[in-house]
């Protein structure tokens, strides 16, 4: 038989059903979310566009030959049912 654990009453766990904003919880994120976004390496305009040209044309890419791919199975599929 499985023995049952006891919670510790030492042990000081987190009010869960506290439901109140803290303040001091809230600008602490605040100011840890501000300074993480100080750390970001922006790319500049040249990058952003040829970056954003090479995931459209991907794309572009790979819808055309899931389309064509699917038309080859339905071509298929009508010749042999």
């Amino acid at each position: 038989m499985a023995k049952k654990q006891v919670a510790n009453p030492d042990k000081t766990e987190p009010n869960k059903n506290n439901n109140k904003a803290n303040p001091n919880v809230a600008l602490g994120f605040v100011q840890q979310t501000q300074e993480e976004l100080k750390k970001v390496v922006w790319p500049s305009r040249q990058q952003l566009i040829s970056e954003s040209a090479a995931v459209i044309l991907m794309v572009t890419l790979v819808a055309t030959t899931i389309s064509l791919v699917n038309k080859l199975f339905s071509w298929g599929a009508l010749k042999v049912f």
